[in-house]
């Protein structure tokens, strides 16, 4: 059944309540399988390999495989593609968190890991549970869902703060311009909140930005071996 049959219902729905929850059994099922630490890439599905997005985001995940982090991705084509493939380039675990959507979305050719899911709420958890950051390349609604969402759970401390990149300033900067001067400017946040973002065009600071903050978390916790994967409720 589809989510939108199963919002239209007005019925019990115990059978669908329970394909849910065996979809998170098996999404945090593939997360304990995820060596730490692990970043989470998102941006568009319709660039194509020629794309600057598409080359950023193959040698920014082939950075992180080289300095030990784990890659997730949506699992599709596009970024997520090329994320993925960099990951495998540079020896990572490559994983998908693929959704089920009659187009545009299909499973790329480098994953090691793949669920695909037919919700999106449960999803989006997987993509938060895994990760201790995320980088975000230009996409669209979606990967704007999954900035603001992981957004809103920093700030709301339901999860433990991580960073979150943006990659990519001529994308990017007139949404921060946009937040700090309207956003921020009449209150609606607070600075602190802006401080959550990190903004760069350069696939070494991508990188050294997650793994420094990262690396200092750790040591604040005292204890650099202990787990740090979101505690996403």
């Amino acid at each position: 059944m589809h989510d939108r049959e199963f919002l239209d219902r007005r019925d019990g729905a115990r059978g669908h309540v329970t394909r849910i929850a065996d979809e998170f059994f098996e999404g945090f099922a593939a997360v304990e399988q995820i060596p730490d630490p692990t970043v989470s890439m998102f941006g568009s599905a319709r660039v194509a390999e020629d794309h600057p997005a598409y080359e950023a985001a193959r040698e920014v995940a082939h950075r992180f495989a080289q300095a030990g982090w784990s890659v997730v991705t949506g699992g599709g084509p596009g970024v997520m593609e090329a994320a993925n493939r960099g990951a495998k380039e540079g020896g990572a675990l490559s994983v998908g968190f693929n959704i089920d959507l009659p187009h545009e979305q299909y499973a790329n050719p480098y994953l090691d890991l793949e669920v695909t899911f037919d919700h999106f709420y449960a999803r989006k958890v997987m993509f938060v549970k895994a990760a201790e950051a995320f980088v975000i390349f230009e996409g669209g609604f979606g990967t704007l869902d999954e900035l603001f969402e992981a957004l809103t759970l920093i700030q709301t401390g339901k999860i433990l703060d991580f960073p979150v990149v943006l990659f990519g300033s001529a994308y990017w900067g007139p949404l921060l311009d946009w937040i700090r001067e309207h956003a921020l400017a009449e209150g609606m946040i607070s600075p602190e909140d802006v401080d959550l973002l990190f903004l760069t065009d350069d696939p070494d600071e991508a990188v050294r930005t997650v793994v420094e903050r990262h690396a200092a978390q750790q040591g604040e916790a005292g204890s650099p071996s202990e787990p740090a994967k979101a505690d996403a409720e």
